[in-house]
C-alpha cells in the first residue's frame, strides 16, 4: 500500500483521536467510576494504534499499544482509576501530540519515551514497584517480560526453547559515575556474543553504541549457558554495578504479523487457508560474510514460486535486488508444503545462516485492515460499489512485495457513511481567487446589462448573479472552521497549570461554535495559549490569598468567542488579582515607555495596554509560565498582522479581561457604496444599522462633538469628507446630510456621506506591503466599471 498518499489525512485524524482522548479523561477525572468514557478514550486509542501501524510509525503505534493496555484494565476493573494513573495518561497523550506534529512537521515521530511506557507498564501490572525479576539463584521460574517482541522473535525464542537452549532477558546496571557507557556496552555485547544470540535490546543497539541510555539497558538472549555462569560473566565487565537475569516466559499465545498487510493481500491469505494452504511469515538471515546478496535472494525466492506464491516481501523485491538491506529479509508466502520442509529448503542455499518460518495468524477482521478502513472511509464520499473479489492462490501469482490496490471488505450490512472529505487548504484558496475573478466579471456584466437594457441580457445576469450567490454561500462556508478546534486544547492546559502553580482554576468555554477563517484559526492558537498562561498565572490568586479577599477559593477563567458584524471577539476574562495600576505606571516610567507627565493624562484603559509594550513585564519573580508583558508584545504583533487588535479592561482585585477582534477575513462581502464628492467608498453591510437622510438643524453639538438624537439615543457624527480628507472644488451647504449608522458591539456612530450608491457583493483586496496601517481603511475593491473603491474599517472609527 502507498501510505504517502494517505498521510495528511493520518494527521488529521490522529489529531481529532487525541483531541478526543484529551476531553474524555478530563471528563473522567470528574468522573473516575463511569467506564463508558474509559471504553470511549480505548476506541480513539484503539484506532489511532491501528492507523499508525498501517503507516509504519512503530514508535507511535508502541506507545499507543501501552496506554491502550492502561485502558483495557481499567474497563476489566482490574485497575481503578486514580490521579496519578491520569497524570501518566495524560503525559502519554502529550507525547502522542508531540510525535504526530513532528510527523506533521516532515518528521518520523520518533521520541524517547521510555520513562512514559515503563510506568505504564507498571500501572498496566497492577503495582507501583518495577515488575518483579528472577536472579541467577532461582533461575527455574518465568518472569512476566520487559521487552516487547513481535512475531519473528517470539518464534525464535519459542524454537530456541525446544531445541534446548535458555532464553533470558538480562538486566545491566553500570556505576553512576561510569564515564565510557558505550565501551562498557560493547564489552558486554562481546561476551554475549561468544556464547549464544542477542535477539533484541532495549534501547535500541545504535542508541547504546552512542551512550543515549541512562545506567541501566535489558537484552534478550539465547544461550546454552546457565543463568548464573551469564550473570558472573557479565559481573566481571569493570564499572557494571549489577546484573538480572530472568527466565523468559515460552510464548504461548499466535505470532503476531511482522509484515504489513493491506486489503487484498488480507483476502488472498483468507482464501488461500480456507482452500487448504498453509500461509508463512519467513525469515531468512544470510551469513555476515555473503558478499553477492542479490544472488542468494534469487535463489531463495527460485524454490518459493516453485512451491506456492509470494504475497509480500519487506523490503520490497526492488530494494532486496539492489542489496538495500542488512543481512536478512522477510517473506509473506502461500504453499502446500510443511514449514519445515519449507525450512530446510531454503537452508539448502548457500549462505543462508538462518530461516525461521512462522505461521500467519487468521483474523477475518484485523486491526490493520480496520484501520485502513476507517482512514479511507472519512477520506471518501461513500458510494455504492460491488465488493472486489479476490483471485485464487492456485490461479493467480502476486508479483512478490508488489502490493494491490486495497479492495473494499464486504459489506453485511449498509453503514452510514461519513460523508466528508478533508480538502487542502491550499486548493480552497486557489478555488476562492478564481471565484473571486468571476464576481468581478459579474459586477462589470451587470454595469453593461443597465446601459444596454436588453430584456434577455438583464434576466441572464439575474440568474448568474443568483447561482454565483449560492456557489459563493458554499465557498465561504468550506473555508469557515469552528473555534472550537483551538479551545479544545486548553481544558487540559488549565489541568496541567493548576497542579503545577497549586491553584485551583475553573475554565468555562463560551461560543465554540463560532467560526472563524481557517488562516485565522490557524494563527490565533499561540497567542490564545499565551493569554491563558498569563491570566492563571498573573490573575488568578493562589486560593489563601482568595479567601483572604472574600473570594471562593477557585478562580474562574472565561473564554468566550462570538459574532460582532464583520468580526469575531474572542475574550479570555478572569477574576483574578486585575492589574494593578500604580505598578504598571511605575515601570513605564522606569523603563522609559511613558513620560511623567504623559502618565497624568493617561486614561486607564491606556495604562492597562502598557503591558503589550515590548520587554515589559511588573512580575517580581520571573515565571516559566508566563510573564506579563514578557512575550505579550508578540501576542500584540501577531494579532495586528492578522487585521485584528486586542484591547484590555481590568479592575484591580476584581479581574481582567483581554478582548481580542479578529476579521472574519472573508474575500468577498457585502457592501454599501458610497460617494463623496467624485470617490467611491464601501461600507461593510455587516456594521451597518440602517440609513438615513438627516435636516444640517438635527445636528447638535455636544462636548466638541457633532452628535444627533436616533431613536432615542444620542449617536455622534463622523464626516468621511475630514476623516479622509477629500479635496472639494466647492464647499457644501445643503440643507439635508446622508448618513450611514453604524455599531460596534453596543457603540454605535453616523457615516456622514455626500450621497448612496446602493448595495453591492464586492473582493476585499489587500492595499499590499507599502499601505499599511492606513487609519479607517480595511481594504479595496475593483467595481464592475474597473474603478477602485475604498473599503472603510467602521470599527476604526468608532472609538
Amino acid at each position: 500500500m502507498e501510505v504517502n498518499q494517505y498521510l495528511e489525512m493520518f494527521i488529521e485524524e490522529s489529531k481529532d483521536h487525541l483531541q478526543a482522548c484529551s476531553e474524555h479523561l478530563l471528563e473522567l477525572e470528574k468522573n473516575p467510576d463511569d467506564l463508558a468514557i474509559v471504553g470511549e478514550i480505548f476506541r480513539s486509542a484503539h484506532t489511532l494504534k491501528g492507523m499508525s501501524a498501517t503507516m509504519g510509525f512503530e514508535d507511535l503505534a508502541d506507545l499507543t499499544h501501552k496506554m491502550e493496555n492502561v485502558l483495557d484494565a481499567i474497563r476489566n476493573e482490574k485497575i481503578h482509576v486514580s490521579p496519578e494513573i491520569l497524570d501518566v495518561v495524560f503525559e502519554s497523550v502529550d507525547h502522542l501530540e508531540e510525535m504526530v506534529m513532528d510527523i506533521a512537521n516532515g518528521g518520523d515521530g520518533k521520541r524517547d519515551v521510555s520513562s512514559t511506557v515503563a510506568q505504564l507498564k507498571r500501572i498496566e501490572l497492577g503495582e507501583e514497584a518495577i515488575p518483579e525479576v528472577v536472579t541467577a539463584e532461582t533461575p527455574a521460574t518465568a518472569v512476566a517480560s520487559v521487552l516487547e517482541y513481535d512475531g519473528f522473535e517470539q518464534t525464535v525464542i519459542a524454537q530456541s526453547i525446544e531445541q534446548g537452549f535458555n532464553a533470558f532477558e538480562i538486566s545491566v546496571r553500570l556505576r553512576e559515575d561510569c564515564l565510557l557507557k558505550a565501551a562498557r556496552v560493547f564489552m558486554v555485547f562481546e561476551i554475549l556474543e561468544k556464547d549464544g544470540d542477542v535477539i533484541k535490546s532495549n534501547p535500541s543497539v545504535e542508541k547504546l553504541e552512542d551512550g543515549q541510555f541512562d545506567q541501566q539497558f535489558y537484552v534478550a538472549f539465547v544461550t546454552k549457558e546457565s543463568a548464573e555462569a551469564m550473570q558472573k560473566k557479565i559481573m566481571s565487565v569493570s564499572e557494571v554495578e549489577e546484573v538480572i537475569v530472568a527466565t523468559i516466559e515460552t510464548p504461548t499465545t499466535a505470532v503476531a504479523s511482522v509484515l504489513e498487510y493491506d486489503g487484498f493481500e488480507q483476502t488472498v491469505i483468507a482464501q488461500s487457508a480456507e482452500q487448504g494452504f498453509n500461509a508463512f511469515e519467513i525469515l531468512v538471515k544470510l551469513r555476515e560474510d555473503c558478499l553477492l546478496k542479490a544472488a542468494r535472494v534469487f535463489m531463495v525466492f527460485e524454490i518459493l514460486e516453485k512451491d506456492g506464491d509470494v504475497i509480500k516481501s519487506n523490503p520490497s523485491v526492488d530494494k532486496l535486488e539492489d542489496e538495500q538491506f542488512d543481512q536478512q529479509f522477510y517473506v509473506a508466502f502461500v504453499t502446500k508444503e510443511s514449514a519445515e520442509d519449507m525450512r530446510k529448503k531454503i537452508m539448502k542455499v548457500s549462505e543462508v545462516e538462518e530461516v525461521i518460518v512462522a505461521t500467519i495468524e487468521q483474523q477475518q477482521h484485523s486491526e490493520k485492515e480496520q484501520a485502513i478502513q476507517e482512514v479511507v472511509a472519512t477520506a471518501t464520499v461513500e458510494v455504492e460499489a460491488q465488493p472486489a473479489t479476490a483471485p485464487k492462490p492456485s490461479t493467480a501469482k502476486p508479483t512478490p512485495a508488489k502490493a494491490a490496490a486495497p479492495a473494499k471488505a464486504e459489506k453485511n450490512h449498509a453503514p452510514v457513511g461519513n460523508k466528508t472529505i478533508r480538502v487542502n487548504i491550499e486548493r480552497l484558496d486557489i478555488l476562492m481567487n478564481l471565484f473571486e475573478e468571476l464576481v468581478i466579471d459579474r459586477g462589470r456584466l451587470q454595469s453593461i446589462a443597465t446601459e444596454v437594457n436588453h430584456g434577455e441580457l438583464n434576466e441572464t445576469v439575474e440568474r448568474m448573479s443568483r447561482v454565483m450567490g449560492d456557489l459563493q454561500t458554499i465557498i465561504l462556508t468550506m473555508r469557515m472552521v469552528p473555534v472550537e478546534t483551538v479551545f479544545n486544547r486548553f481544558p487540559k492546559m488549565i489541568r496541567q497549570l493548576s497542579r503545577d502553580l497549586n491553584k485551583k482554576i475553573n475554565l468555562e468555554i463560551i461560543g465554540a461554535e463560532t467560526e472563524l477563517d481557517r488562516t485565522v484559526i490557524d494563527e490565533i492558537g499561540d497567542p490564545l495559549v499565551h493569554l491563558i498562561r498569563n491570566s492563571v498565572d498573573h490573575g488568578i490568586e493562589n486560593p489563601t490569598a482568595r479567601l483572604a479577599k472574600g473570594k471562593p477559593e477557585e478562580g474562574t477563567v472565561v473564554l468566550r468567542a462570538y459574532h460582532s458584524g464583520n468580526y469575531v471577539f474572542i475574550e479570555i476574562e478572569d477574576d483574578g488579582a486585575g492589574i494593578n495600576r500604580e505598578k504598571v505606571l511605575a515601570k513605564a516610567i522606569s523603563k522609559g515607555i511613558v513620560t511623567q507627565e504623559q502618565s497624568y493624562s493617561m486614561s486607564d484603559k491606556q495604562i492597562n495596554e502598557l503591558i503589550l509594550a515590548s520587554g515589559f513585564s511588573t512580575a517580581d519573580v520571573i515565571s516559566d509560565v508566563s510573564g506579563r508583558g514578557v512575550g505579550l508584545d508578540v501576542v500584540k504583533t501577531t494579532i495586528e498582522s492578522l487585521g485584528g487588535n486586542i484591547s484590555i479592561e481590568s479592575t484591580q482585585d476584581v479581574g481582567s479581561v483581554f478582548s481580542i477582534q479578529l476579521p472574519l477575513t472573508l474575500s468577498i462581502i457585502s457592501v454599501m457604496l458610497v460617494e463623496i464628492e467624485k470617490e467611491i467608498y464601501a461600507i461593510p453591510l455587516s456594521s451597518i444599522i440602517e440609513t438615513s437622510i438627516i435636516r444640517s438643524s438635527e445636528i447638535m453639538n455636544a462636548h466638541n462633538q457633532k452628535v444627533i438624537d436616533f431613536r432615542g439615543k444620542v449617536v455622534p457624527l463622523v464626516f468621511l469628507e475630514e476623516i479622509f480628507e477629500v479635496p472639494r472644488k466647492e464647499p457644501q451647504g445643503d440643507e439635508f446630510h446622508s448618513v450611514v449608522i453604524v455599531r460596534k458591539g453596543e457603540k454605535l456612530a453616523g457615516l456622514v456621506v455626500d450621497s448612496f450608491i446602493g448595495q453591492q457583493e464586492i473582493v476585499l483586496k489587500s492595499l499590499g506591503n507599502y499601505l499599511t496601517n492606513i487609519f479607517a481603511i480595511s481594504g479595496a475593491t475593483i467595481l464592475g466599471n474597473g474603478k477602485v473603491a475604498l473599503i472603510v474599517d467602521c470599527n476604526a472609527l468608532i472609538k
